[in-house]
C-alpha cells in the first residue's frame, strides 16, 4: 500500500505520540554541578537542551535531489544497539529515524539494551557485547534488508532510499552513507567531505582518507556510489540473507573493535562489495573515549579482534600486521577453526586478491619489496615522509594511501627508514 506525503505523516505523528516523550527525559536528567562528560563522553548538557528533534542541514549535493528511486523498495529492519545511551541522544536517533524516513520502508526498529546498568531503558534483550548483540538483532528482524545504526545518530533527509535501492539491486553490496559529524562538545551537525573512503594501516587502525587521484578523476557524477576497502561499521544497510549466508559477526570477538575488518575482509573476499553512498548522509557524535567498560581493557580487547580478523583473513599478510602491532604477539584470541571452516565453505579469495583488486594502495605503507626480510611502517600519520619516483624525486603526496601508484624509495632514503626502525643489531623497536 503507498501513502500520500500527508497519510504519512499522520502515521509517523501517532508511531511517536503514543510514547511518554516528556517523563522519559525528565526522569534522568543532568543534576547541577555534574560534569556532562562524564557518562556518556560527550556533552549531555547541550544533548538534552536540544531535546529529542531539531532541524539539522540538508548536506547532500545538490544533484542527490533529482535521483529517482524504485517505488516499491522492500522495507528493512533498523537495528539499535546501546549500553547506558544519554536518553535525549538515543531518542534523537529514533526520531530523526521516524521523522525522516519513509514509513513504509520502516518494517521495525529494533532496540536492543546491551546490559545498561540502568534498567528502566527499555526491556534487557541481552547481555552479550555490541558485536554479539547486533547478531542478535539481526536474527530478530522480520525484514529482509537490515539496518543497523548507532545510538548516538541523527539520520539526514532521504537518507534511507539510496541505501536500499543499491541493496534491492543486488544483494551482495553492502553500503554506508557519508557519516557527518556531530560535536561532541555542542551537537553542532558538520558536512563531512564527499571525497573520503574507509581505510586502515597494517596495525588495522580505521581512518578516513582521501578517494585514489584516479578514481576521483574518472567521478564525472557525484551521485555515484564509492568503492571503500572497509566501513566504519557502526552504520550500513545489508541484505538479512547475504548476511547470513557469510556468517553473520564473528562472536567470538568481544565487546567492540576489529568487527568491522573482518565483516569488511569478508564481504569483498567471499564475492561482495562495499560502498559508500553520497545522496546519503548520517550525522554521528564522534567520542574520544569509550564510556564503557571492557572487562580485559579497551587494548587487550582490541588486540584480541583484530588478531582474529588478521589470522583468519590476511594469510602472508599478517606478518605485517604483527610488526606494526608487536604487542600482540602471544596474546590470546580463542579458537578460529570455525571462521576458517566458514571461509573454507564460501570458497573466499585470498587476500593477496584484496591487496591487488581492492586495497593496492596499502602497499604504500609498506616497503617490504625494497628491504629483504624486513617490514618497514610507515604511514602518513606517523611519519613526514614523501612519496619519491626511481630517481629519488619528491612527490607531493605523503604517504597517505591516497591512490597514486606505488613509488619505490632511493637507497638512501630506505637505509635511512631502516635505520630509524631498527636497533643497531636490526632488532625491532617497539611501537611509539
Amino acid at each position: 500500500m503507498t501513502l500520500s506525503p500527508w497519510a504519512e505523516q499522520q502515521q509517523q505523528g501517532q508511531l511517536i505520540g503514543s510514547f511518554d516523550e516528556k517523563a522519559y527525559l525528565l526522569e534522568k536528567q543532568l543534576k547541577a554541578g555534574d560534569d556532562p562528560y562524564r557518562d556518556h563522553a560527550f556533552n549531555l548538557a547541550e544533548s538534552d537542551r536540544l531535546g529529542s528533534e531539531r532541524v539539522i542541514r540538508d548536506t547532500r549535493h545538490y544533484r542527490c535531489a533529482s535521483v529517482n528511486y524504485d517505488a516499491n523498495l522492500p522495507p528493512t529492519s533498523i537495528i539499535i544497539t546501546f549500553n547506558n545511551e544519554a536518553r535525549s541522544t538515543l531518542l534523537r536517533t529514533i526520531k530523526s529515524v521516524l521523522l525522516r524516513s519513509p514509513p513504509s520502508l520502516i518494517q521495525e526498529i529494533i532496540l536492543i539494551d546491551d546490559f545498561s546498568t540502568d534498567r528502566s531503558y527499555c526491556t534487557l534483550i541481552c547481555v552479550l557485547g555490541l558485536i554479539r548483540s547486533r547478531v542478535r538483532g539481526a536474527d530478530s528482524a522480520s525484514a529482509s534488508i537490515l539496518t543497523f545504526l548507532d545510538s548516538h545518530c541523527e539520520v539526514n533527509t532521504d537518507w534511507l532510499q539510496p541505501m536500499i535501492q543499491r541493496v534491492k539491486e543486488d544483494r551482495t553490496r553492502v553500503v554506508s552513507p557519508i557519516i557527518d559529524v556531530i560535536s561532541l562538545d555542542n551537537f553542532a551537525y558538520l558536512a563531512a567531505s564527499a571525497d573520503l573512503r574507509g581505510g586502515f594501516d597494517w596495525s588495522l587502525h580505521f581512518k578516513w582518507e582521501q578517494i585514489p587521484i584516479e578514481q576521483k578523476m574518472s567521478r564525472n557524477d557525484p551521485t555515484l556510489p564509492i568503492r571503500t576497502p572497509v566501513i566504519a561499521g557502526g552504520i550500513f544497510v545489508m541484505d538479512k540473507s547475504w548476511f547470513n549466508h557469510l556468517g553473520q559477526y564473528d562472536t567470538h570477538m568481544d565487546i567492540w573493535g576489529g568487527e568491522n575488518f573482518e565483516l569488511s575482509f569478508r564481504v569483498w573476499m567471499c564475492g561482495g562489495s562495499l560502498e559508500i553512498l553520497p545522496c546519503s548522509r548520517v550525522g554521528h557524535v564522534f567520542r574520544k573515549r569509550h564510556p564503557y567498560d571492557f572487562p580485559e581493557g579497551n587494548a587487550l580487547t582490541y588486540i584480541k579482534n583484530t588478531r582474529r580478523a588478521a589470522e583468519v583473513w590476511m594469510d602472508e599478510y599478517k606478518q605485517y600486521y604483527y610488526s606494526a602491532r608487536p604487542s600482540a604477539q602471544g596474546k590470546a584470541f580463542g579458537s578460529i577453526a570455525d571462521r576458517l571452516t566458514l571461509r573454507h565453505k564460501l570458497n573466499c579469495k585470498s587476500f593477496h586478491w584484496y591487496m591487488e583488486n581492492v586495497y593496492p594502495e596499502l602497499s604504500l605503507y609498506w616497503l617490504t619489496r625494497q628491504v629483504r626480510g624486513e617490514s618497514l611502517y610507515q604511514t602518513g600519520e606517523r611519519e613526514s615522509l614523501y612519496q619519491t619516483g626511481e630517481r629519488g624525486e619528491s612527490l607531493p603526496d605523503r604517504l597517505e594511501g591516497r591512490g597514486e601508484s606505488l613509488y619505490w624509495l632511493t637507497r638512501q632514503v630506505r637505509e635511512s627508514l631502516l635505520a630509524n626502525q631498527t636497533g643497531e643489531r636490526g632488532e625491532s623497536l617497539p611501537d611509539r
